[in-house]
């Protein structure tokens, strides 16, 4: 099987800088996502089509087949500049899809190249039935269910816009039968382009079967502007739920829980609501993520509790019943089994030992403005409240820092250091204190 990425499209209706195939959907360009379910279908090779300066998304073809489609004469002609990079010996079935259509999976590549391989069809097209067609091209088939041909909405008579069967716009083809019909596709229309539709009615001319296959609508939806951005994203993200809860995963409010494509979570896993997964988050056990909290490059262990409203940077590694609470923030973190932070924390570029505590208002200084140091906290150490780490610091196991300390150098293991301004109470006297304050106040407001 050769598959064919047409990513061709100026995207202008984007109004961005950045080509609209690269934009993420569930943190992940969009053109990857097409890539992705090529490989999974298992590709023998792939080919993007790409117009004249678009280095950026030619560069997300890296490792794959590149042709260039020097002038956009429409898809006809993007599929006849990909097939010079497809041998003429080469046998199989080449696979049309769109770098633009991220919903595409492997179960819709499956359906579009299996009547082909049971050759009871030379051509496959993507259909959908819709109850408001719209602009899509409409598939006019026999009354056996054969697809004689796709007519263009604008090329229709009204009999032909009633029809509800619409074009999807993935297409397979026999490549041994059909690559010479596809060059023999022309422009005779009212655009004056190269309709890849074309093939169908081409393929029944010479005795060819052409027929319409039909997972969900969905997997068609294409990004043209912001608005379709915004709903392709809506889809991605509850395929992604319904994947994880399928997998054993607890979504308290699944509508409200944001994923990345990557995302990695052991069963039996808890997600509160309005949790968001950035890239690169595995959890490797069974744990429990609380509301509103963020994560990113990050691994979780068993019986880890995160959150609520904590932020788990890239980097941290949070070992196995270690508890991370309330406006935490971790960042490039070791902590070890057991190990807990659980309000209102930072923690950045630190190891903290298995069964360490650390207390409210902790922060471990880990930038000078220059360069970034590490923090060492050993085993079972307890650091209290309001401390401040400055680092390169190491705290032994079982040392106790006292709260409100600033601590600059290390501390050894056992011990108990207390780094802060002596205490000074003055007997008796508040009273004058505020008879002062209060005459110089009265004296203020006279002046």
């Amino acid at each position: 099987m050769h598959i064919i990425i047409l990513a061709a499209g100026q995207g202008t209706r984007m109004r961005s800088s950045i080509p609209k195939v690269l934009h993420p959907v569930a943190n992940r360009p969009i053109v990857d996502h097409v890539l992705a379910a090529a490989v999974q279908a298992g590709a023998v090779s792939i080919t993007g089509v790409v117009g004249p300066d678009m280095s950026e998304v030619a560069a997300a073809f890296d490792g794959h087949n590149l042709a260039v489609q020097q002038v956009a004469q429409g898809t006809g002609d993007a599929v006849k500049a990909a097939l010079t990079e497809i041998p003429v010996s080469t046998a199989g079935i080449a696979v049309v899809l769109y770098a633009d259509t991220p919903l595409v999976r492997q179960e819709t590549i499956d359906a579009l190249t299996a009547p082909i391989m049971d050759q009871s069809a030379a051509v496959t097209v993507f259909g959908m039935d819709l109850a408001e067609p719209a602009a899509y091209g409409r598939l006019v088939t026999n009354d056996a269910g054969d697809l004689l041909r796709i007519t263009e909405a604008r090329e229709a008579d009204e009999a032909t816009l009633a029809i509800t069967l619409c074009n999807g716009g993935y297409m397979a083809f026999d490549l041994g039968r059909c690559r010479g019909l596809v060059n023999k596709i022309d422009n005779q229309n009212n655009k004056g382009e190269y309709y890849l539709t074309d093939l169908v009615e081409l393929a029944n001319d010479v005795g060819h079967r052409a027929v319409v296959v039909q997972t969900e609508p969905e997997d068609a939806l294409g990004v043209n502007d912001r608005a379709d951005l915004a709903l392709v994203e809506a889809v991605m993200q509850k395929r992604l739920r319904v994947g994880h809860m399928a997998a054993g995963i607890t979504l308290t409010a699944p509508e409200t829980v944001f994923f990345t494509h990557d995302t990695a979570l052991a069963a039996d896993t808890v997600v509160e609501p309005h949790v968001v997964f950035g890239p690169g988050v595995t959890v490797t056990g069974p744990a429990t993520i609380r509301a509103f909290s963020h994560l990113e490059g990050c691994e979780i262990a068993e019986g880890v509790t995160i959150g609520p409203y904590a932020r788990i940077r890239p980097g941290s590694r949070i070992g196995k019943g270690a508890r991370i609470g309330n406006f935490v923030e971790t960042k490039n973190v070791e902590m070890g089994e057991g190990a807990k932070a659980n309000h209102l924390t930072y923690l950045g570029d630190a190891t903290v030992g298995a069964g360490s505590n650390i207390g409210a208002g902790t922060i471990t200084c880990n930038y000078d403005g220059y360069i970034k140091s590490r923090t060492k906290i050993g085993d079972n150490a307890f650091i209290g409240s309001n401390s401040a780490l400055v680092a390169p610091v190491s705290i032994g196991d079982g040392a106790i820092v006292g709260a409100g300390s600033v601590i600059t150098k290390d501390v050894t293991g056992d011990a108990i250091a207390i780094a802060r301004g002596e205490q000074v109470e003055k007997t008796g006297r508040a009273p004058a204190f505020r008879e002062q304050r209060a005459a110089q106040k009265a004296k203020a407001k006279k002046g």
